[in-house]
This record gives structure tokens, C-alpha cells and sequence, in this order.
């Protein structure tokens, strides 16, 4: 039995060696994406997630801010009958410039939080698309 729990001691401490190593090259993959938030997430083989935070019932649909935690967008439209959801994906279509079927709602369709999904783009054209949309800079 004790080499057996040697084994396993063995396992673990080869898994905390690769979860320091994971630690350190996600710590390396952020600065060399230095660029992207970590709101904004490239999901294999061509799509990009976008955490969102939804400010519904707006006067006019704009991006207020784009950090690592949301992208805050204010929507034209109340938050009822899933009409801001619909304007949110047309508004995000619009922006990234890409069609209204190519942009879904991933999770938090009832809430102010929500991860919008981009089919078809890369990590690099959202970005620059939020970038120039917000009216943060």
C-alpha cells in the first residue's frame, strides 16, 4: 500500500508542478495578448465570447466601457419581453460588422450580465471594433 500512496504523492506533486506551469504560462499568455481584456475570450475553431454587462432601457445604444471584467453596453430598448436582448445582439452585429445571425446570446439572457457569442471573427477585429465603438477612449 505505501507505494501506492507514494505513487499518488508522486501524481499530485506532478500535478502541482503543472499547475504552476499552467499558472505561469497563462501568466505569459495575457501579456503576450497584452491587447485583449480578459472579457473577451477566442472560443475554438472561429468564434469570440463577450462579457457583457447590459444597461437596458437607454436613450441611444453605445458602449460605455470595455475592461477586463465587461464590455458595458447601454441599450435602446427596455428590458421586457426579451427586447433588449434583441437589441443587443443587432447593436453587437452592427459594430463587430458581422451578420445578426452570426451573434448569439451564451448565457444570462435574463440577466444584466450576459456572454454574447461571435461566430466567424477573430479575437483582434472584435476588439478593434468594441475599441472604436466605445465611448470611453
Amino acid at each position: 500500500m505505501a507505494p501506492a500512496k507514494k505513487s499518488k504523492t508522486k501524481t499530485k506533486t506532478t500535478t502541482t508542478k503543472d499547475n504552476v506551469v499552467s499558472s505561469s504560462s497563462t501568466t505569459t499568455t495575457p501579456s503576450s495578448t497584452s491587447n485583449f481584456p480578459s472579457s473577451l475570450r477566442h472560443v475554438p475553431p472561429s468564434s469570440v465570447a463577450i462579457t457583457i454587462h447590459a444597461k437596458p432601457g437607454s436613450k441611444i445604444a453605445t458602449i460605455t466601457d470595455v475592461s477586463d471584467d465587461a464590455v458595458g453596453v447601454q441599450i435602446d430598448a427596455p428590458a421586457k419581453d426579451g427586447e433588449a436582448n434583441a437589441a443587443l445582439l443587432e447593436y453587437i452585429s452592427s459594430v463587430v460588422g458581422v451578420k445578426k445571425r452570426q451573434v448569439s446570446i451564451g448565457s444570462g439572457s435574463k440577466s444584466r450580465d450576459k456572454v454574447v457569442l461571435v461566430e466567424d471573427v477573430t479575437l483582434q477585429s472584435v476588439f478593434d471594433a468594441l475599441n472604436k465603438a466605445c465611448n470611453c477612449h
